[in-house]
């Protein structure tokens, strides 16, 4: 681009730069203050911008990672990614706690009245939907896409998080009455055939976001520990298949090609079809066991939306 013509008074230009960025002064009481017109004051601005003299730099706070953002964004082609900062030798459960309470804002930053929203379950979402400020929202309508899954009184069971999340947003909320998983084909046959289990699944299809956990399938995950959702011999199929995660019990390897297995006959609940039909899928999932299974969900194109930790966004840009 050529050098734009310099104007004669650069006293003038040093003037209006200092008095628009370092004291604040609006363009037009500049021109007030200066008897020049708002056309002048502009072009000035302009050209001390273009030519150096005024140098805008952004730079970003140690807490935020805006260029590990952009690298994950671009490798996994996502809407967005999120990244939270944390210390290597944090816990487990702090991970879970700092993603939650990113993933509560982000939801309130984006939610807009009338938005449908779909849940599934576990620790990461429960942890989210506890860190959600009370917003009043009466056209939201939060959809439970699994059935429930464990024991009813759970923190991390789907139907418990559903219900506080519509109570913090003040909205409505539709159930899934059914199990996540059943005892046989025929067994779900039956359930699907109820008018309201019906229902709920057809709103999946209206969704505008929904907000995810990504599991892990190893014998000390959530799915196993009281036995009531998947068993160790269901476990070792689905790792003989080459399983590394799964999302709402759909579970996939780690190019994330889905598993077929008895198992996922057995779900009553969204599909990973169905999930790369919504807007906005939003994974709430971090933490170094859980690596691979991001990965896969990320390569098979079940999330647009990561919300993740530090050491887990570089790895999964390193690997």
């Amino acid at each position: 681009m050529a050098r734009p013509t310099e104007p004669k008074d650069m006293r003038l230009i040093y003037k209006v730069s200092q008095l628009y960025y370092e004291k604040n002064l609006a363009q037009a009481e500049i021109s007030k203050r200066l008897n020049l017109s708002p056309a002048r004051i502009s072009r000035l601005l302009k050209y001390a911008r273009e030519t150096g003299i005024v140098q805008i730099i952004v730079t970003p706070t140690q807490e935020i990672y805006v260029h590990l953002e952009e690298k994950l964004e671009s490798m996994y082609h996502l809407q967005e990614a999120v990244v939270v900062g944390m210390d290597e030798e944090q816990s487990s459960d702090a991970i879970t706690h700092a993603i939650g309470v990113a993933a509560a804002k982000y939801l309130t930053d984006n939610l807009k009245d009338g938005d449908m929203v779909g849940v599934t379950w576990g620790t990461t979402l429960n942890a989210m939907v506890a860190s959600v400020l009370p917003r009043h929202c009466p056209k939201c309508h939060i959809v439970q896409i699994i059935g429930g899954l464990g024991s009813p009184t759970a923190d991390e069971h789907v139907t418990g998080i559903c219900r506080r999340l519509a109570t913090a947003l003040s909205c409505e909320m539709t159930l899934l009455p059914a199990p996540g998983i059943v005892g046989s084909r025929r067994a779900k046959e039956i359930m699907m055939s109820d008018a309201y289990v019906k229902k709920t699944l057809s709103l999946i299809s209206k969704l505008d976001t929904v907000f995810v956990g990504v599991g892990a399938p190893t014998p000390d995950s959530v799915v196993l520990r009281d036995g009531s959702i998947i068993t160790p011999p269901d476990l070792d199929n689905l790792l003989k298949k080459g399983a590394v995660g799964d999302i709402a019990l759909r579970f996939f390897d780690r190019n994330g090609k889905p598993i077929r297995s008895d198992l996922d006959e057995r779900v009553i609940g969204i599909t990973l079809e169905q999930l790369k039909s919504i807007k906005r899928v939003i994974g709430v999932a971090g933490g170094s066991h859980k690596l691979a299974a991001i990965r896969g969900a990320l390569l098979g194109g079940f999330l647009n939306t990561l919300i993740v930790d530090q050491q887990t966004a570089e790895k999964l840009i390193k690997e």
